[in-house]
């Protein structure tokens, strides 16, 4: 074989073998997991506590009538704005009319016999000061002997009469007096709910509801039977909304946190407030299939035109923050069972179930508890190609990022997908980027000279 068949065949050999090698790589790369990766960096985060409510006005008042009778006038209707003192309606005046004259003409009748138990007292005083004149002449002329005892002792006998008789005329003064009293105030009672025939506004607001109409009677409340509401007056000038948060979030949640406020009537807007009030008892009683809330009120701070009371609304309350933080994505946190130490501290990969003499979860159970075992949250580093569970502690939660205390530093590579992936993963696993196909491509060049 002569020089140039010889070059002809070893380049034969080198291009079978390379292409032998291209193969073997190409399959065994395939086997390799692509994975999406992030940078770690410090970002700003927000914790947000979310929950819906409705919007309602500080102060709402529900104005009901404290008398019966019919609606003879009514001047307003539901969405006008009124002012403090404005007239409203108008209840039927004439039965309490006519029961004010009666109490008049019956505190009228107590004056009178008052004067005349005043002048009956006149009279037994001038009846006691003639029985006092006429005992000291008879004792006069009973020391002379010059009447019988008899007559003496009816003079006596005169003169207190006459002082019985004066003390029963005062009583009765007193007695008028009391009754006067009465009928005064019975009178009073009746012109007070005279006046309440004429309802006006005690606030300036808009009237957000009306639920009479004229002609229709008014029920006045009893302790088993609510009266008739008539209408609800509302001070639009101070929102609030009133939000109904899970008990676990409860008790991240502070007087005067800011929250923001979006209101599903008036999209595209936000609105932001603070919270002024939070709940001590919960809403409705906890039951198997339904969770517990707890009322929070959150004031807007700004006017919110064309707002009606019961509009439905979103707070997000931010309960706390950080301004640079080490973030970590969410979809990036994983947890495994690892084995562990008196102190926590991580020993290496797990026992699996499949081992030898393990071949049943029972007995799967009692090695992990003798192993130590402990469910780990974590991330997955991304070095050289291959990736490392690595524990970390979280802080506070972002919409998107989890804070980081320990575990991660700022621009480590972590696996953050996709999740099917991430599930499997093990320590030391060999990895591609996503973004990268360095590791997916093994060309090989030859630059062959003949």
């Amino acid at each position: 074989m002569n020089r140039r068949n010889k070059v002809i065949v070893f380049s034969i050999i080198v291009a079978v073998g390379a292409a032998m090698a291209g193969t073997y790589w190409y399959y065994r790369g395939s086997d390799i997991p692509k994975v999406d990766a992030e940078r770690i960096k410090r970002r700003p985060l927000e914790a947000l506590v979310s929950a819906s409510g409705t919007i309602q006005p500080q102060v709402s008042v529900d104005i009901s009538a404290s008398v019966m009778g019919r609606v003879t006038r009514l001047d307003v209707n539901e969405g006008d704005r009124v002012s403090a003192g404005q007239f409203l309606l108008q209840i039927d005046p004439k039965s309490l009319s006519s029961a004010v004259k009666r109490v008049q003409a019956s505190l009228l009748a107590a004056k009178s016999a008052r004067d005349q138990a005043r002048v009956a007292v006149t009279t037994a005083v001038v009846n006691l000061d003639l029985a006092r004149d006429n005992l000291e002449r008879q004792r006069g002329l009973w020391e002379l002997r010059l009447v019988s005892r008899e007559v003496y002792d009816q003079a006596v006998s005169e003169l207190e009469l006459r002082e019985t008789e004066l003390r029963a005329r005062e009583v009765d003064i007193a007695t008028n007096d009391q009754r006067i009293r009465q009928e005064e105030a019975v009178l009073d009672s009746a012109q007070y709910d005279l006046t309440q025939v004429t309802i006006v506004s005690p606030m300036n607001g808009i009237v957000t509801r009306r639920t009479i109409e004229f002609g229709e009677t008014v029920v006045v409340g009893t302790m088993n039977n609510a009266g008739t509401v008539l209408m609800t007056i509302a001070d639009l000038s101070v929102i609030e909304a009133e939000i109904e948060v899970d008990e676990t979030d409860i008790p991240d949640i502070r007087l005067g946190q800011i929250a923001e406020i979006q209101i599903d009537a008036l999209p595209g807007r936000s609105y932001y407030g603070r919270v002024t009030e939070i709940g001590n008892s919960p809403i409705q009683e906890a039951s198997a299939l339904q969770a517990t809330n707890f009322k929070v009120v959150v004031t807007l701070d700004d006017v919110v035109p064309n707002v009606r009371p019961g509009f439905t609304c979103t707070a997000d309350i931010i309960t706390d923050t950080r301004a640079d933080a080490i973030s970590v994505p969410i979809q990036a946190t994983t947890v495994r069972e690892m084995r562990v130490d008196n102190q926590g501290r991580i020993l290496g990969e797990p026992l699996t179930a499949d081992r030898a003499g393990v071949t049943t979860l029972v007995e799967a159970f009692s090695s992990a508890q003798d192993d130590g075992l402990e469910e780990i949250e974590g991330v997955f580093l991304v070095k050289d190609g291959r990736v490392r569970f690595t524990a970390i502690v979280t802080g506070i939660a972002g919409e998107r990022y989890f804070e980081s205390l320990t575990g991660v530093n700022e621009g480590d590579l972590v696996v953050t997908g996709p999740f099917n992936v991430v599930r499997t993963l093990k320590n030391d696993d060999a990895v591609q980027l996503a973004d990268d196909d360095s590791n997916s491509s093994n060309d090989i060049n030859f630059n062959l000279q003949f």
